[in-house]
């Protein structure tokens, strides 16, 4: 089962033009905003919900917000095949990051309804409520509802006004204590699969539309900390000096070069550094910076970090300096499933003519659905791999390309599920 290229465009132009329609549902006329539990949360789950509906859907939302839908299989009651991405963004947004993956969703539910057709699977589609994180500083909260993995002190997390998680599903009238309700039955589901803009120039640079994804990227994080002493800029000697920043810059350096040389799916930044006592004439004593390293396999990123942090302490010592690296946050890689990395792949090379296989630098609510079922992900391109900014920016010709392919990735694996 196929879809055309003229009923593709179409679908696009309705993809395009939905996705205009959820950045007008803000709460800010000047830019998109739109946090877990707000108002305009509940607009949008609202307006998807009713697109929901018109593609053939029985809508209903569930215990922790996320709008869903579902399209009868030819069994009544069938395991589904469950699509989706989120609606929440961060502040001052694009109107792709999360929407795209929705809203193409619905269009391939939309083609088999007007096609009368029904699928060996149910066709499930789920709008997240909350994958950013902006509003309570926690992540992945409508996914891992779904995934039944919420740990119990998220329902008192406050946000920046004070208002608890719990509280601001009291006032939108939902009910923390009915969140495990929330969680789907294993045996309810037999895949995820999730579209997204690529976060990332890769696409784009290989002049393709479409590629798929290999795995969720690993990441460590670490606040780091070279110890000198300070000292007057004018009367320390370069040779008595043992200068924080200097120790810093020195493995900063090492940090870019050694990453290039392993895996090209590996990356490491430095993205905060600061120097005290920070004045003009004063020999930095001391310098905190992070350091957050990803990528596509757990092992390689582990390689790295340690010589990494080797490295820092080699430098501390031969500077006469001390060295320290507290990690603070880990997330393991998330491998996207083989079969639905397959299907996929052909899906894509029969619409695009060839593919290509990509990590994700990004996190994605896959990576809650995939503590529980297999996972496969679709990437569409984003001019120059902005996102998180309201430059994001998708062709037409792309989503319908997109469109096209993920329907047949559906139809395929639903067929072979019969």
């Amino acid at each position: 089962m196929m879809m055309n290229a003229a009923e593709a465009q179409l679908a696009a132009e309705r993809v395009m033009a939905r996705c205009d329609a959820l950045a007008a549902i803000s709460e800010s006329p000047d830019h998109l905003t739109r946090v877990y539990l707000s108002p305009e949360h509940l607009r949008a789950n609202a307006q998807v919900g009713e697109w929901m509906a018109q593609a053939g859907m029985r809508v209903w939302l569930d215990e922790v917000g996320n709008i869903c839908g579902r399209y009868e299989g030819a069994s009544s009651g069938a395991p589904a095949l469950l699509l989706g991405s989120h609606l929440d963004t961060v502040r001052n947004a694009g109107r792709y990051d999360g929407m795209l993956g929705v809203l193409t969703a619905i269009e391939t539910v939309q083609w088999l309804h007007e096609k009368q057709l029904r699928l060996p699977l149910a066709v499930e589609v789920v709008g997240f409520g909350d994958e950013e994180g902006t509003r309570f500083g926690i992540t992945l909260l409508g996914s891992r509802g779904i995934a039944g993995s919420w740990p119990e002190s998220w329902p008192t997390h406050p946000d920046g006004n004070g208002i608890t998680v719990a509280q601001a599903m009291t006032d939108v009238g939902l009910d923390a204590d009915t969140i495990p309700r929330a969680a789907r039955d294993l045996n309810a589901i037999v895949a995820y699969l999730e579209l997204h803009i690529e976060q990332g120039p890769c696409l784009e640079q290989a002049g393709l539309a479409l590629g798929v994804v290999t795995a969720i990227n690993g990441a460590r994080r670490l606040s780091c900390r070279f110890t000198g002493e300070a000292g007057h800029a004018g009367t320390v000697p370069m040779t008595h000096r043992k200068d924080a920043l200097a120790a810093a810059a020195e493995w900063m350096v090492f940090i870019e070069a050694t990453t290039r040389e392993q895996d090209p799916q590996l990356v490491a930044t430095v993205g905060t550094l600061s120097c005290a006592p920070g004045a003009v004439n004063v020999i930095p004593g001391e310098v905190v910076l992070s350091l957050d390293v990803r990528g596509p396999e757990d092992l390689p990123l582990e390689r790295l970090l340690s010589s990494l942090l080797t490295q820092g302490e080699a430098i501390a010592l031969r500077r006469g300096l001390r060295f320290e690296a507290e990690e603070y946050y880990r997330i393991s890689a998330t491998a996207c499933d083989g079969q639905l990395r397959q299907a996929l792949s052909s899906a894509v090379e029969t619409v695009q003519g060839r593919t290509l296989a990509l990590p994700s630098g990004a996190g994605h609510d896959a990576i809650a659905i995939a503590e529980r079922w297999p996972v496969g992900m679709l990437f569409v391109r984003n001019e120059r791999g902005i996102s998180h900014h309201p430059a994001e920016a998708v062709m037409t010709d792309d989503v319908a390309l997109a469109v096209r392919a993920y329907l047949h990735a559906v139809c395929q694996l639903a067929q072979r599920s019969a």
